[in-house]
């Protein structure tokens, strides 16, 4: 029985494999690696490579293109945002002459609003026109930037378009931002 005890570390340190050793040699030195067994792959890089697939999908890059809760009815562009989003950077673009841009947020519970257009276009014609209130009241009109006392909780819109009393372009991209 102590002989079987006794043979046992023996025999568990003999079945040990060792890794595969290569020896490569190469004009003066020798370059000794080990080659581990096959690479398989992680669950992470089949994640990353799902994402891949993913984010370069035509309707990904449409919706990214467009945005999400955006409607365009009759050249009018709506967007709808929570305001749990805030702050906020949004792109668009008027691509017709007189269209008009509602940014609706939901939510909005903060005591004001900042908010500013800005445009790479030169002599571009737009502003913030009105802005809705919570309890349905309009105010307006404004210039590129706003600061505005909001008073009550709810739906607030910015309406965005071009001022009748200034000429310009009316096409263009544009970006809002809203604090």
């Amino acid at each position: 029985m102590k002989k079987v005890l006794f043979l046992l570390p023996l025999a568990l340190l003999s079945c040990k494999k060792d890794p595969e050793v290569t020896v490569n040699q190469k004009k003066d030195s020798t370059v000794v690696s080990e080659n581990p067994g096959p690479v398989e792959k992680s669950d992470s890089a089949a994640v990353r490579m799902k994402d891949s697939i993913i984010n370069n999908a035509p309707k990904t890059k449409e919706v990214l293109r467009t945005g999400v809760m955006r409607e365009v009815k009759e050249g009018q562009i709506t967007r709808t945002i929570d305001a749990a989003q805030l702050p906020v950077r949004l792109g668009e673009e008027f691509t017709t002459d007189g269209q008009e841009f509602i940014l609706k947020i939901t939510g909005f519970s903060k005591s004001d609003i900042k908010a500013a257009i800005s445009t790479k276009e030169k002599d571009f014609n737009i502003r913030f026109n009105q802005i809705r209130l919570p309890n349905g009241d309009y105010d307006g009109p404004f210039g590129r930037e706003i600061t505005y006392n909001v008073k009550g909780e709810g739906e607030v819109w910015l309406i965005i378009g071009k001022s009748n009393m200034a000429s310009g372009k009316t096409k263009g991209s544009f970006t809002v931002a809203v604090e």
